[in-house]
């Protein structure tokens, strides 16, 4: 007798109807040339090199940034002696919405949750004895992209490293900050007028710097289902493509140094899915949308980050277990570089041990799961490829969406997405009903709404040194002194004069830094060209 098959239907944690059972007729209308094809050829959906892990493993790229710039140098330094082969930098609340650290605003949240950087200086000493033109560097930073980057360029050339020699990427996502992390400096034009600006000079002059890391997962912790995740960041890529198109960059002189972040949530096989439908979608729109030539511009890169919103204070240690998953679930969607959220980040800033942990785990999964033999061991899977269709028709459906707002042009769809808050409303509906879902018990997490434990878990945290604040204060005070006032007044006003021109701030901004004016007085001199952004508070 068979057994008996429950006829409700599962759904994956965004929703997507899961059957019991697959069969070749779920996939009838998927022909292999058109929408597989061969690892390394278009339309990408088995990945973006021929070889993948097989001839490189993915970047790993553990995350740091605490208290001052010499303290996250010493996690830098922890982190590459265990394992790590590229840095990724996170800054504090003040440095990301470009505030100095004596600023009014930034009282009690200077190092707090990353790193302080308020002149060159602080660069320097973050990237102390480390070699530029042999790391890979990212650095985690939006709207005062401009400035971080004209900082790290500064550095690199009084450290004798040609601006052709680096390698890494600026997340310069200016957009997802109005629906995603929101620690905006300007409004949704200026800021996409910056983000163009870091494309079209470093297109000139950067050649192999990624100038935008078009980035998912903030819009995933903000909330947002796997099918918005993809959708958003797609049409936010698609809105910077536009825009630097308008500014006459050839698709193919940029489009190569485009790379993507998303976030990897637990439900294994949709993330699996989500990122083979993303290289789908955005080979077929390079080519087909924007006439891209070379595969390099229609080839869809990204690293990957287990999302920190599905760690649990209770019984912290099965984090390690769900980030396991995750990062498993990334690299069997072909992430180019990871970063394992530590198993104690629900509490603070995570410690050296659960970093260490972290990227045990990044190792264990490249060298003793058989994950990296061969390329693109689920693509053939019914279930897999099913799904993979699933989510690109319904990410479609977003884009329209946002496309039809814009009339045609999907940088003014996402301008008008931002402006009436359609994305905030939809991710905002998503997190209610995911959150429902918990609280009624129909999602089963762990230790939280089943199955917990009475056992208690000691955990040696992160411990912030308050001090540090006091230290990045009077560093402060210590450049302010010691910089020539005319040189700071005089470099100011031309930057203000250039972006009063609309002329690119890129050149303006490196004369700044380079005479040590601080990132406020940077972002303040364009506040008051492009005046203070309010959020609306769309609910």
């Amino acid at each position: 007798m068979a057994d008996h098959i429950d006829e409700q239907p599962k759904r994956s944690l965004s929703g997507l109807e899961v059957k019991p059972v697959y069969t070749p007729d779920d996939i009838a209308n998927t022909d292999f040339a058109r929408d597989l094809g061969q690892p390394g050829e278009y339309p990408f959906t088995r990945g973006p090199y021929p070889n993948m892990y097989l001839g490189r493993l993915w970047t790993r790229r553990q995350i740091a940034g605490f208290g001052t710039a010499k303290a996250t140098n010493e996690r830098y330094r922890f982190l590459l002696d265990h394992g790590q082969n590229g840095i990724s930098t996170d800054f504090d609340h003040p440095t990301l919405t470009g505030y100095d650290s004596d600023h009014e605003l930034a009282e009690g949240e200077v190092g707090r949750l990353g790193v302080a950087i308020d002149s060159v200086r602080d660069i320097d000493d973050l990237f102390l004895d480390i070699p530029l033109d042999k790391v890979s560097v990212s650095l985690t930073i939006n709207h005062p992209a401009i400035v971080l980057l004209s900082m790290f360029l500064s550095v690199a050339k009084d450290r004798g490293v040609g601006w052709d020699a680096l390698r890494g990427t600026v997340q310069n996502d200016s957009l997802k900050e109005f629906h995603g992390q929101k620690t905006f400096a300007l409004g949704p034009r200026p800021s996409l007028k910056l983000t163009t600006d870091i494309v079209e000079f470093c297109t000139n002059h950067v050649p192999n710097w990624y100038t935008i890391s078009i980035s998912g997962y903030h819009i995933r912790e903000s909330g947002s289902d796997a099918v918005q995740e993809l959708a958003f960041t797609i049409a936010q890529g698609m809105a910077y493509v536009e825009s630097a198109m308008e500014r006459g960059l050839p698709v193919d002189s940029f489009a190569p140094r485009l790379s993507f972040f998303f976030g990897c949530h637990n439900d294994v096989f949709e993330e699996v899915a989500k990122f083979r439908a993303a290289r789908r979608l955005w080979a077929r729109i390079m080519k087909d949308r924007y006439r891209a030539q070379k595969p390099e511009s229609m080839r869809l890169r990204f690293h990957t980050q287990t999302l920190g919103s599905t760690l649990m204070r209770q019984d912290p240690q099965n984090n390690i277990a769900r980030g396991t998953l995750q990062a498993l679930a990334a690299v069997l969607g072909g992430t180019q570089s990871l970063h394992v959220s530590g198993f104690d980040e629900a509490f603070d800033i995570p410690s050296e041990e659960a970093m260490r942990m972290s990227l045990a785990t990044q190792l264990i999964l490249a060298h003793e799961s058989g994950v990296a033999n061969t390329v693109d061991p689920l693509g053939g899977s019914i279930f897999v490829e099913s799904m993979t269709n699933d989510i690109e028709e319904a990410a479609w459906e977003y884009i329209n969406k946002i496309e039809d707002l814009g009339a045609g042009s999907l940088k003014q769809g996402m301008l008008q997405a931002i402006d009436t808050g359609y994305i905030e409303r939809e991710i905002a509906r998503s997190a209610y009903e995911y959150q429902l879902r918990i609280e009624n018990g129909d999602q089963v997490v762990v230790g939280l709404n089943q199955y917990q434990s009475e056992s208690t878990q000691k955990l040696e945290l992160f411990q912030f040194d308050p001090e540090e604040e006091d230290w990045q204060k009077a560093r402060l005070a210590e450049t302010r002194s010691g910089r020539s006032a005319a040189a700071v007044k005089s470099a100011l006003s031309s930057l203000k004069q250039a972006a009063q021109d609309d002329k690119n701030l890129m050149p303006p901004v490196l004369e700044a830094v380079t005479v040590l004016a601080t990132e406020g007085e940077i972002l303040d001199t364009l506040r008051d060209v492009y005046g203070e952004y309010v959020d609306p508070g769309v609910f």
